[in-house]
């Protein structure tokens, strides 16, 4: 069974949200990851090779930060998470955010 779990619609993204979810370097990092990656990813190997490590309730709190700015949305098959960009939504909401955030510098380690 497939499931997915997504945050507000997009007529309600709002830019403050989102650009505060944002302003954590770990969550901007995961977002820069995922951005460069272009497709689902399993939630606990977007950082995977960068030097950024968190541990799994960490990880587990960005994610759902992201999710209710509505930057992301999480598929879920069997035990496994994916998770992907809501472009389409935020392209839409807000035009060349994702494009100026995935061409900003990567975090420094925390």
């Amino acid at each position: 069974m497939i499931e997915a779990i997504t945050g507000p619609e997009t007529e309600q993204l709002d830019l403050v949200t989102v650009l505060s979810a944002l302003a954590d370097p770990v969550r901007l990092a995961y977002v820069q990851a995922i951005a460069n990656a272009r497709s689902w990813v399993p939630c606990g190997e977007v950082l995977k090779g960068s030097d950024i490590t968190v541990g799994r309730s960490t990880l587990s709190h960005h994610l759902r930060v992201l999710r209710e700015a509505g930057l992301t949305t999480t598929r879920v098959e069997g035990t496994r998470r994916f998770v992907s960009l809501r472009r389409d939504d935020l392209d839409a909401r807000f035009p060349g955010l994702l494009d100026a955030v995935s061409a900003a510098p990567t975090p420094a380690k925390r």
